[in-house]
C-alpha cells in the first residue's frame, strides 16, 4: 500500500512488533526492509520491551532488531516512542526511553536529535508529499 500511494506518509508503529522474545528476526526484518524501501514510510521506536520476554529482557535481547531499524530507515525516518503506559508491563517508562537513548549514544547529536523528536516535529508538520 505506501508504494502505491507514494504521497502519502506512514508511520511503521512498534517497529513492526518484531518478535524479539523468540529471536526469530529473519523473516521480521526482510518484511521492514521491504516496507523500508519506500521512502515515505517512517517507523517508531516503541513498544519493543513488550516483544521482549517481560521478566529477563535485556539490551542485547533488543539491539538486534534496532540495528535492523537503522540500517533501513537511517536515523531519518525514525523516531522514539515510549508504548506508555502499556510498556509498563516489561520496565518503566525510564528504562524503555532509556533503552533506546542508550542505543543512540554512539551515533552523532543530530542524529540522535531527530530520532529523539525532530523527526517526528518535521513528520507531522510536513504537508503530504514532501
Amino acid at each position: 500500500m505506501a508504494s502505491r500511494f507514494p504521497r502519502q506518509r506512514f508511520v511503521l508503529d512498534h517497529l513492526a512488533k518484531p518478535p524479539i522474545k523468540s529471536g526469530a528476526i529473519d523473516f521480521w526484518a526482510l518484511r521492514v526492509r521491504e516496507l523500508a524501501s519506500c521512502s515515505n514510510v517512517y517507523a517508531k521506536l516503541s513498544g519493543l520491551v513488550t516483544e521482549a520476554d517481560w521478566h529477563r529482557w535485556k539490551a542485547g535481547d533488543i539491539q538486534p532488531y534496532l540495528d535492523i531499524a537503522f540500517e533501513c530507515f537511517g536515523s531519518g525516518r525514525l523516531m522514539i516512542g515510549s508504548d506508555w503506559p502499556v510498556c509498563n508491563v516489561a520496565a518503566s517508562y525510564q528504562r524503555a526511553m532509556g533503552l533506546i537513548k542508550d542505543y543512540l549514544s554512539k551515533f552523532r547529536s543530530e542524529e540522535r536529535e531527530a530520532v529523539l523528536g525532530g523527526n517526528a516535529a518535521k513528520f507531522w508538520r510536513l504537508p503530504c508529499g514532501k
